[in-house]
């Protein structure tokens, strides 16, 4: 999973007399390899013949050879800079295929440049120095204890918990846990309140974390998901529905047959409507002021072997994610509650994600989104003061700061969109 064909090993054929591999070698901090694929073919001048003799230089490192050809002179092995020549091209090119490469200065994620150069010619291709990324492993459960009726029959509870962020809304959120329970009876569900006066949640396989009052939905975010100990996490709202189209076992099979990190589904209103949001992003230089945001509605293709699923950079706010990514992107807690979007943490979690999350889309998994249609009064206290913290008006300056730090944090001038 942590492999892309950046890491693959290319070796660059003679266009010029040097071949020598372009990308995936790779070496440990203060660590040996065997460099691969150096050749030359020893185009020397005719009016100027010479031995054929090939020069290497690094900066990070020590270059060396593991064995000596007969009738190939070294000069420098065991420095950065180590020169080869022999009589006969064969021999050369036989010694090259010894040179080895040894990092001496310290870096825990860096590369090496080096330069490869014969008569007339230069070449540069680079050694990567990192400690290689630590697999995190997690258990499937059992097989027999599968959570499913026929999606690749995973074990939902040892594979996923649900994660939600609530504030007020006690009545919504008891009627998630119920639903969830209707299908999923011992998946954990872990919730963040920030809620003024908390009341008790009770119930097997619910873990219940308070904060401080207002403290604001990312924040509640990173802290529900830094309590998830399962290799992916449902992120949902408080105000959801689990149906019999809530299937979770689909989304799993998503992340485990494909390389997507977050797999979003759909969420219904109660007018019947449907939304994914699926949306693109694009980030384009803009100068010295700064880069201009684009979103534009859609996807980029189909996701293959999945006809319901499309890839794409932004979902609707309940999404299946690889817990360590989710982790990696992060909730920025400046931000106390979403700066655009009310169904979407679009832009601020996607666009800290871009370049790191592989996201798609699948409207085949649906998730029901309770009523908000009440009469002004028939509201409950508690409805009318999370109304107040959470639509501020127009004029409220703590938007306005919100939108400020959005644009500065992310170096953006402008953003557009249709």
């Amino acid at each position: 999973r942590v492999q892309s064909p950046a890491d693959r090993l290319l070796i660059v054929r003679a266009n010029s007399p040097l071949e020598y591999p372009a990308q995936g070698v790779e070496v440990r901090p203060l660590q040996t390899v065997l460099v691969p694929g150096m050749a030359t073919l020893g185009c020397s001048p005719p009016q100027h013949p010479s031995p054929p003799q090939v020069n290497l230089t690094a900066t990070m490192g020590t270059l060396a050879v593991a064995a000596v050809v007969e009738g190939v002179e070294l000069q420098g092995e065991g420095q950065p800079h180590l020169s080869l020549a022999a009589a006969h091209l064969d021999h050369l090119n036989r010694q090259l295929q010894f040179v080895t490469y040894t990092n001496t200065l310290f870096h825990p994620d860096t590369a090496d440049i080096v330069q490869f150069s014969t008569d007339g010619h230069e070449a540069a291709f680079a050694i990567r120095i990192r400690h290689p990324p630590t697999p995190r492993l997690y258990g499937p459960g059992s097989p027999g204890d599968s959570d499913g009726d026929g999606d690749g029959g995973y074990n939902v509870t040892a594979l996923v918990t649900i994660a939600t962020k609530t504030f007020l809304r006690y009545d919504k959120l008891r009627g998630l846990i119920a639903s969830i329970r209707r299908f999923y009876p011992s998946v954990t569900i872990v919730v963040a309140d920030d809620s003024q006066h908390p009341e008790p949640l009770q119930g097997p396989h619910l873990e219940h974390y308070l904060m401080p009052f207002g403290k604001g939905w990312f924040a509640g975010r990173n802290l529900a998901v830094s309590q998830v100990t399962t290799k992916y996490v449902l992120w949902v709202d408080d105000d959801f529905i689990f149906t019999p189209r809530t299937r979770l076992e689909k989304l799993v099979d998503v992340l485990e047959r494909t390389s997507l990190d977050l797999v979003g589904g759909a969420v219904r209103e109660i007018t019947g409507y449907t939304t994914t949001y699926r949306q693109r992003l694009s980030v384009r230089g803009g100068g010295a002021g700064g880069d201009c945001l684009r979103t534009r509605p859609g996807f980029h293709h189909r996701l293959a072997g999945f006809p319901a699923c499309v890839v794409t950079d932004g979902v609707v706010n309940f999404f299946l994610a690889r817990t360590d990514k989710v982790r990696q992107v992060g909730f920025d807690p400046r931000l106390r509650r979403p700066v655009f979007g009310v169904l979407v943490p679009l832009p601020e979690f996607f666009i800290d994600g871009l370049g790191v999350l592989h996201v798609g889309s699948c409207e085949d998994v649906v998730v029901d989104h309770a009523s908000k249609l009440a009469l002004p009064w028939r509201r409950t206290e508690g409805e009318r003061q999370y109304a107040r913290y959470r639509y501020p008006s127009a004029r409220d300056d703590s938007l306005r700061l919100k939108h400020r730090l959005f644009f500065f944090k992310n170096r953006f001038k402008c953003m557009a969109g249709n």
